[in-house]
Parts: C-alpha cells; sequence; structure tokens
C-alpha cells in the first residue's frame, strides 16, 4: 500500500480547498507513478447543504456506526457530545484502502484521528499535514459557512471552535510527533511548500 497523505487542523482553516486542489495536482503531477485516490470518511453528523453523501461523507446513523462497529471495521472514530445529540465520525476498513496496491491515498481528519491511523496502518506510511490559520479569520470563515445553511448551527459552531483549542494544543501535537505547520495565510504558497514536503517525504 502506498503513504496515507492526512491532512489536519483546526476548523475552517481552509482544509477542504487544499485537499482538493492536492487531489487534482496528485492525479496529473504525481511523481512517484502513483494515483491518488481519497478515502471517504463517515459521519452520523446531518448532511450540509451542497454535502453529497458518499462524496464529503458515507452518511449513516447510530445503527448503522454501530453494525460496521461490531463487524470489526472501524479502524477509528471520535465522538461529539453537541447540542444536537452525539455526532460520530470514523474510517471505515470497507474496501477504500489496497493493501497490495500502489496508490497513494489523501484524507482529512483530527489530531485524534491520525494517531489512530497511525497506528493502524503504521507510521511510515501515514504523513501528517498540519494545517494552521489565524484564529480571527478562521471564525469569520465559520461564521460565513453556517450562516449559509438552511438551519444554521450556530451554538455548533462555536463549541467546535472552543474545542479546537484544546484539540490542537501545542502539547497534543508534541506529543503527537508533528513538527512541521503549514500557515494558510496564502493559499498558492502554503499548497507549494506542502507539495514540496510530500515529494521530500
Amino acid at each position: 500500500m502506498g503513504r496515507i497523505i492526512y491532512l489536519m487542523g483546526k476548523s475552517s482553516s481552509g482544509k477542504d480547498t487544499i485537499f482538493k486542489e492536492l487531489l487534482e495536482t496528485g492525479k496529473r503531477e504525481n511523481k512517484a507513478g502513483r494515483n491518488l485516490c481519497t478515502i471517504v470518511p463517515y459521519t452520523t453528523r446531518p448532511i450540509r447543504e451542497g454535502e453529497r453523501d458518499g462524496v464529503e461523507y458515507h452518511f449513516t446513523d447510530e445503527e448503522g456506526y454501530r453494525k460496521l462497529e461490531a463487524s470489526g471495521k472501524v479502524i477509528e472514530q471520535r465522538e461529539y457530545h453537541t447540542f444536537h445529540g452525539i455526532w460520530r465520525y470514523f474510517t471505515v476498513d470497507d474496501g477504500q484502502f489496497d493493501p497490495r496496491g500502489e496508490q497513494d491515498y489523501i484524507m482529512i481528519g483530527t489530531l485524534e484521528s491520525y494517531q489512530s491511523m497511525r497506528k493502524y496502518f503504521g507510521a511510515r506510511n501515514v504523513l501528517p499535514v498540519l494545517i494552521e490559520l489565524d484564529d480571527g479569520v478562521r471564525l469569520q470563515r465559520a461564521l460565513d459557512r453556517e450562516s449559509r445553511q438552511g438551519q444554521p448551527r450556530y451554538e455548533e459552531m462555536c463549541r467546535r471552535f472552543l474545542a479546537d483549542q484544546e484539540d490542537f494544543s501545542e502539547e497534543k501535537l508534541n506529543a503527537a510527533g508533528i513538527e512541521r505547520h503549514f500557515h494558510n495565510d496564502n493559499l498558492e504558497k502554503c499548497l507549494e511548500e506542502i507539495r514540496e514536503y510530500i515529494c521530500e517525504e
């Protein structure tokens, strides 16, 4: 199996945009001669405006999660006690990973999920890419995005924003061995630095 390029960072730091750009250029310019594939995670949270099932996430419910867990296919999972109940995000060994193939993979997750993936697949097979952005810019982006939803969930947005401070603390980043940080104040520069890092590693 090839490497898993694992994007992570606080909410509204630009991970989705960087993910799409890397995926597109990876398809055209992968210097290692490998295909760059996406890994679609699962979630029990409600689908947002503009999202499509099977693209951003596989959307399921608590019963669906329990069935996958019972089958032993859940690699890692995170649960969040939100204002709207428990929302789960999880990765499933459902055939998306080809252990005999040579393609590289790219996915988005949290620091916690990165550590679980590294434990499952081995540290050499999971490459961490930490995206950072000024908190004020992130908060404005989150507010703008939430206001476009049919039913804005501002309480959950605020909870997630505050939780990020703890989830991505310097102490936790150091414990996970995350040394490189990529600042997304200039998208093109950030992408260039990430591409160079991927090639170097």
